[in-house]
């Protein structure tokens, strides 16, 4: 790769004199001149004894304080020597792309034609990647993030093949709303592959701006149970009812006995009443025995209709006990009794 070997004593004379050649980025003292010239000194030795990375450390501390093409050089033959053939490469063109003056000194010369020259074994060597970053059925994943063997990589860059050098590489990726992800592939010398990324929906993450995630089902509460429940604040008002129908219904034909054992005690002497010779007192009589099982029924379904609904309002749980905001149960004082009598008939009608 060195065809043109540039040897300390040239390296040296070069670094010498880029104080009028060169364009240096801010003023350079004498001490910082001789600095970059022992550093260059002891760069060329280690490019010479393969120590590539002291060689790197010694050349790019050199430039840093004199810029010169013959510290380039010696930079870009240091990143090849480690497999670095994508800065190496870059070290090259800068070096052709500045250019030296016609009045520079050989040594000058001498490294820009060598960084003609060397360039060319290195572009081969470059692989390439290229990084397709998706969620999961294809979906775009915002704010990406990715890094490269530690280095962010800019969105820009995704899809397109980027230089890569050779060897064993680690992809991160992650996004908001998704898992983050991490690879692991190896690329030869000149080689190129595809490394497709595909990031799972973190389905415990609320991050803003990620994907929709479908919410997890709510089951409905059983119509059994609702229904119970309404059941339950319903039936003491319905035993109440009941209860009123009865009371009504005994007190009405209690009343309407009393009226007909009168009339009874007008057609009879005693306690003894004479049906064959007088046969209205025998339907009266029969009327007077019907109304009276009714009244004593009636009582006695009132009791338990009462009894029955203080007792389930009582032992009903007290969240039911209050009647329902939005359908009420009927409340006692709207029930109505309407007593019917027709030929040879009565009756009780009860209304809510």
């Amino acid at each position: 790769m060195r065809s043109t070997p540039v040897t300390a004593f040239a390296l040296a004379a070069g670094v010498a004199f880029s104080v009028v050649a060169s364009r240096p980025a801010f003023a350079q003292s004498d001490a910082d001149r001789a600095t970059a010239r022992s550093l260059g000194v002891d760069g060329e030795g280690a490019l010479d004894r393969k120590d590539y990375k002291t060689a790197e450390d010694h050349f790019r501390r050199a430039d840093s304080l004199v810029h010169a093409p013959t510290l380039e050089l010696g930079l870009a033959r240091s990143l090849a020597g480690l497999g670095r053939f994508v800065e190496a490469q870059e070290t090259y063109n800068r070096i052709v792309r500045e250019g030296v003056p016609p009045t520079a000194p050989d040594a000058f010369k001498r490294a820009l034609a060598d960084a003609k020259k060397e360039v060319d074994a290195v572009g081969p060597k470059i692989g390439g990647v290229t990084i397709v970053v998706h969620g999961a059925a294809g979906a775009d994943v915002p704010n990406v993030k990715v890094d490269l063997d530690g280095a962010a990589v800019s969105t820009a860059s995704l899809g397109v093949r980027r230089s890569v050098d050779p060897g064993t590489h680690t992809l991160k990726v992650s996004g908001d709303g998704y898992k983050a992800a991490e690879l692991h592939f190896d690329i030869p010398p000149g080689g190129s592959i595809d490394e497709p990324v595909t990031l799972e929906v973190d389905t415990t993450a609320a991050t803003a701006g990620g994907p929709p995630v479908a919410p997890l089902p709510v089951t409905p509460e059983p119509a059994a149970a609702s229904s119970g429940h309404g059941a339950r604040s319903v039936l003491p008002w319905v035993a109440f009812g009941v209860g009123a129908v009865g009371l009504g219904l005994g007190a009405v034909t209690g009343f309407m006995a009393m009226d007909e054992h009168s009339t009874l005690a007008n057609e009879c002497s005693g306690t003894e009443c004479d049906t064959t010779t007088n046969p209205k007192s025998a339907n009266d009589l029969d009327t007077y025995h019907t109304l009276a099982t009714l009244s004593t029924v009636g009582f006695i379904v009132g009791g338990v209709g009462v009894a029955a609904g203080v007792v389930l309002l009582l032992t009903q749980p007290k969240n039911e006990s209050a009647p329902s905001v939005t359908s009420p149960p009927p409340a006692p004082q709207a029930f109505r009794v309407v007593p019917v009598v027709g030929p040879g008939s009565i009756g009780l009608v009860g209304q809510f």
